[in-house]
């Protein structure tokens, strides 16, 4: 199939922001999205996932591609955020180890199971036709499942994209321009008094988005408002999802609240978020050396220096703030000044007893979050609460 044209099938749609990561039966397509359109290259498939979910709820129609292997670490997101929040991905998915076609013995059992997989998260998909004209007809078919709040998975098989030459890259590197470790004794508060402070400081032009557990549920009984979106499991993809956000609202101050297992699990976002580097992204680690939300298992932030990770992945701030007092004068100086920022405040292991849940749906949340963002006049609430 002529790779360009359904490139240019895609966009008539409205799919312009894709993210992914390479896979040789997709290259061809991969190749077009970067010579051609918004391409996040992403540090794994979940992550590719997250970030196209959050270019999606900032207003992007946008496409996930990766090889089938990978398919097996977006798993956490697409059932646990794109399932509950509804949001509507198009996906290409390679069928390495096709039954009856040589490939590598990595592949053989995925390739057996690839559509079983989509079927089990209650995914639709076909596979893609090498014919262009079917394959428009399945494109069209597609978006109008997206269009129903769902994602939607192609299906690659081998040889199905033409040959589309990578135009030369430019290679972009940021560099951290101030590194602050700690020097002074440590405030350790709580994670609701950190929540408190960080909150105070948002204003109409602030999107808050919490980390699952916790952390969402703490920020929703401090203040349930409009611009808060509160993440429910998919752990560690709250950064991604605050980079797809950021880059597709630039005009918005993306606060990202995150905690030490969370970042842990995911933490080659780091090294994407600061190679696409939104001036308009501050990334907070409120970390108590805990799984504290299941229990206070002991994770192993104690021995990472989480400054200097995110000054070398290029953030150009990497701050470690000692007191509520100063992430909160840093949280207003950076909101005159921006570039894309990681702070982090050690907090205590406690929390709140007898915390409640939203009372809203995810989907729910998430609807009135875009409706904050594109500032809809249908929107049911006043900025800061509801």
């Amino acid at each position: 199939m002529d790779t360009k044209l359904l490139g240019e099938e895609l966009k008539k749609l409205g799919y312009t922001f894709f993210s992914g990561v390479p896979c040789s039966f997709l290259k061809n397509l991969i190749n077009y999205a970067i010579n051609e359109c918004d391409y996040v290259a992403a540090a794994n498939e979940g992550d590719a996932v997250a970030i196209a979910s959050g270019a999606y709820v900032g207003g992007k129609k946008s496409v996930v591609l990766m090889q089938n292997s990978g398919l097996t670490n977006a798993v956490s997101p697409l059932t646990s955020l794109n399932y509950p929040f509804r949001i509507p991905l198009l996906g290409f998915v390679s069928l390495r180890g096709e039954p009856g076609i040589p490939d590598e013995p990595q592949h053989e059992l995925m390739g057996q199971i690839t559509t079983q997989m989509l079927d089990l998260m209650d995914v639709e998909w076909q596979y893609l036709s090498k014919d262009f004209e079917e394959a428009k007809k399945q494109l069209i078919q597609a978006d109008e499942h997206i269009a129903r709040n769902r994602p939607f998975f192609f299906v690659v098989k081998k040889g199905t994209f033409d040959k589309v030459q990578l135009r030369n890259q430019q290679t972009s590197i940021h560099l951290n321009q101030i590194r602050q470790h700690a020097h002074a004794d440590h405030q350790m508060p709580t994670r609701y008094d950190a929540l408190s402070a960080i909150n105070s400081i948002k204003d109409g032009n602030t999107v808050q988005l919490a980390t699952t557990g916790k952390t969402g549920r703490e920020l929703y009984e401090i203040e349930d408002a409009d611009n808060n979106l509160y993440m429910v499991g998919s752990m560690g993809c709250i950064g991604s999802l605050g980079l797809g956000l950021a880059l597709s609202q630039p005009s918005k101050d993306i606060v990202v609240i995150d905690g030490d297992g969370s970042l842990l699990m995911r933490m080659g976002s780091l090294a994407t978020n600061a190679y696409y580097h939104p001036a308009n992204m501050i990334h907070i680690l409120l970390d108590n050396n805990a799984h504290e939300s299941t229990g206070g298992q002991s994770t192993v932030s104690h021995s990472i220096n989480f400054i200097d990770i995110a000054a070398s992945c290029g953030y150009t701030n990497s701050v470690h703030v000692h007191s509520l007092e100063e992430l909160q004068t840093f949280l207003q100086e950076w909101k005159v000044n921006k570039g894309l920022t990681f702070v982090l405040l050690k907090i205590s292991k406690n929390s709140k007893d007898q915390l409640a849940r939203p009372h809203m749906k995810p989907h729910e949340v998430k609807e009135r979050l875009q409706r904050f963002i594109h500032n809809d006049p249908l929107k049911d609430k006043e900025v800061g609460g509801s």
